[in-house]
């Protein structure tokens, strides 16, 4: 095993870099041409090391009405992998609000155009990432809202740019779907404007 051993100027100590025991297990550590705040960075982390983080913040409203699936502006993350074997750590927080009178909402996450972190398919059943019903009383469905969250170790097994983001449904024709705000929304300090998010990781293989 070869090393290379480093003397403080001032003779107060020393420091040793050592090769692996074998090639297989090859490390290369670069030096930046300039003080970026890393002095060495190595090109193989150990599995389960977190590589780039990468959040998409929507502090704007969002609404839909009907039974389409949509995509919702502003909550989409595109993060390209470094190797093929490293996964993707996917946080969603979404703050919600269906119209009041027992009507519900689906919660889709996706990469690029296909579903994941799904439930089980049952015969005639939704299958989706989140789900929420409102109050049939107006008053509590009018003003209420709802936190849903979820996270998902989704492996991807590619290098190229890959696209996370949310879609909503409304269950029920007709219905709005709402994300930041709650159906009544009158210009008040009672009424909230919150904030919703996607978060990926790249977590290496």
């Amino acid at each position: 095993m070869s090393s290379i051993k480093l003397t403080a100027d001032s003779g107060g100590g020393t420091f040793e870099i050592k090769a692996p025991s074998s090639g297989s297990n090859a490390r290369v550590l670069t030096v930046p041409d300039s003080a970026s705040g890393t002095v060495l960075t190595t090109t193989n982390p150990k599995a389960g090391n977190i590589i780039q983080v990468l959040q998409a913040v929507k502090t704007d409203t969002f609404s839909l009405n009907g039974t389409a699936t949509s995509d919702v502006t502003g909550l989409s993350v595109a993060i390209t992998p470094s190797s093929t074997s490293n996964k993707i750590l996917v946080f969603y927080d979404l703050s919600v609000a269906v119209e009041y009178g027992g009507y519900s909402g689906f919660i889709f996450l996706l990469r690029g155009s296909t579903q994941i972190y799904l439930g089980d398919a049952a015969s005639s059943r939704t299958r989706a990432s989140s789900f929420m019903t409102s109050h049939s009383a107006s008053d509590f469905g009018a003003y209420e809202m709802f936190d849903l969250s979820g996270s998902f170790l989704d492996s991807p097994a590619t290098t190229s740019a890959t696209t996370y983001k949310i879609q909503m449904r409304s269950q029920n024709s007709g219905r709005n779907f709402y994300l930041n705000r709650h159906q009544t929304d009158g210009d008040g300090s009672g009424s909230p404007r919150t904030a919703s998010s996607i978060t990926v990781m790249e977590v290496a293989g």
